[in-house]
């Protein structure tokens, strides 16, 4: 009854940008009346009438899902924090706003009287990456009043949203095992030094950062505060080569600031990471004895000379060198700075035809700098065989008596009785006293450049020959450190 007959009649069916040409008639529109000034009596009315907008008081909220993700952990509800894009249209697609030229989401509360009540509601249940289209009714939108100039009184509204991310500032971490290896000795805990490459994207996908672009693992300490405490924690219990999503909420990222031009404000962080190896500063070389042979009573001792094969590698399988590669066995003296700290811990005790699993942490191997082709940091796993030891002497010593000396050693020592004894002389008495077993030599791989050692040490002025002089003094000073030892 708010309209003319004809009229009333006359929108009935009509769609939201429908155009109509009605022809009312007298008696359906203002009759023998007419209206004063404007429309005489038992005038035939003509309109051309276009829909804006239409609704009942019985509408609901209409949601349309037009996109959703395959995967979808948690929906919205009440209370939680929000971030969205929308475009907002009236009923006849009328443009009145757009998150997407602000180039900003829209971010805030739900259920809590910070939105329209229309939107309150047609935001619950989205899952982060879903798109809907929410159509809301004038009395669950702006009413009678309308908004500014730009939403005419009594207007339907339509949001077209994309939910870029959620999170309650209730929420902790989420964690999600992707992979894990089949077995795992031990978990990091707080103290321990990690690696592990990353991919961080927000919760639509969009990539922020990636460890693999720099071709470089992230190394850190965890629980220690180095890193964001969404990762601090989400990274308790990884097992070495274990692949986990870390799903943080922004209050334990980077909070409502975000970080450079990458992470926005209250931006929900998705970390896939794979942890390379970990270690504690505090850990010792751990050997694990694959085999070893029965009747083994000689076992490796530090000035041992040693001859191995290996595989090395790290903790991820990544093979990084081999001795076999050179078609040759390892050769080192033990205790002589020759191998790394934790590679010498491993290798002694041995027994020749024994193999091991030696898993040596970085402090004990190449450091934080790491090594030709060793990354800084890394955690060492080598596979050592051993294939032969000869007895080595005591430290401080190149060459040992296994008796008592010649009584006139320096007589002996001059083959051709012309007081001087050259390099010649020396390395041929030396050779005499290994082949007669009178002696042993400090084990190397060229007994020659033991030799030279020995004459340079003795050759005191350094004229290229030994004096009687100097065989003496050299004599006497290795008597009073002997004493002093013992």
């Amino acid at each position: 009854g708010r309209l003319i007959t004809g009229m009333d009649r006359g929108l009935q069916g009509m769609c939201v940008n429908e155009r109509r040409h009605l022809i009312v008639p007298p008696h359906l529109g203002y009759g023998s009346i007419g209206v004063a000034g404007m429309i005489p009596p038992d005038a035939t009315l003509y309109f051309d009438v276009i829909l804006l907008d239409i609704w009942n008081k019985e509408d609901k909220l209409q949601i349309s899902t037009l996109h959703k993700p395959e995967r979808c952990n948690r929906t919205v509800e009440n209370s939680d924090f929000v971030r969205y894009h929308y475009n907002g249209t009236l009923l006849d697609g009328t443009h009145f706003d757009s998150s997407y030229s602000k180039d900003s989401t829209y971010d805030t509360y739900v259920g809590t009287g910070w939105l329209i009540k229309g939107m309150d509601e047609g935001l619950l249940g989205m899952c982060a990456g879903e798109k809907r289209r929410i159509v809301i009714p004038p009395f669950l939108a702006y009413g009678e009043k309308g908004y500014g100039t730009v939403i005419p009184p009594q207007a339907s509204l339509v949001f077209d949203v994309l939910l870029v991310d959620l999170h309650n500032p209730k929420d902790g971490i989420s964690l999600e095992h992707l992979e894990l290896p089949a077995a795992c000795k031990r978990k990091a805990v707080t103290g321990d030094f990690v690696r592990y490459h990353y991919n961080g994207t927000l919760m639509d996908g969009t990539l922020f950062d990636s460890s693999y672009s720099r071709n470089h693992t992230y190394d850190t300490y965890i629980g220690k505060g180095y890193v964001i405490p969404g990762m601090d924690q989400g990274l308790q219990g990884v097992c070495v080569g274990e692949k986990r999503r870390i799903v943080v909420p922004p209050h334990l990222g980077y909070g409502e600031t975000g970080a450079g031009n990458k992470i926005p404000g209250s931006a929900v962080l998705v970390f896939d990471i794979h942890v390379i190896d970990f270690h504690n500063p505090l850990d010792a070389v751990e050997i694990e004895t694959l085999s070893r042979p029965e009747g083994c009573n000689a076992t490796t001792r530090d000035r041992d000379f040693v001859r191995y094969h290996y595989n090395c590698s790290l903790l991820d399988g990544t093979k990084l060198f081999s001795s076999h590669d050179y078609n040759h066995p390892q050769e080192a003296t033990l205790g002589t700075s020759k191998v790394i700290d934790g590679l010498n811990t491993g290798l002694l005790n041995m027994c020749v035809g024994e193999k091991r699993v030696i898993v040596i942490p970085p402090h004990l191997g190449h450091g934080e700098n790491g090594a030709r082709g060793v990354p800084g940091s890394a955690v060492l796993r080598f596979e050592v065989e051993l294939l032969s030891r000869e007895d080595g002497v005591p430290e401080g010593y190149l060459f040992i008596w296994h008796g008592d000396p010649p009584a006139n050693l320096y007589e002996d020592m001059d083959l051709n009785k012309d007081g001087e004894i050259p390099p010649e002389e020396f390395s041929a008495f030396i050779k005499a006293q290994l082949t007669e077993g009178k002696g042993r030599l400090m084990p190397s791989s060229d007994p020659d450049t033991v030799i030279a050692d020995m004459f340079q040490n003795q050759d005191r002025n350094q004229d290229g020959k030994i004096t009687a002089e100097e065989l003496k003094l050299k004599s006497d000073e290795d008597q009073e450190r002997i004493h002093e030892e013992l």
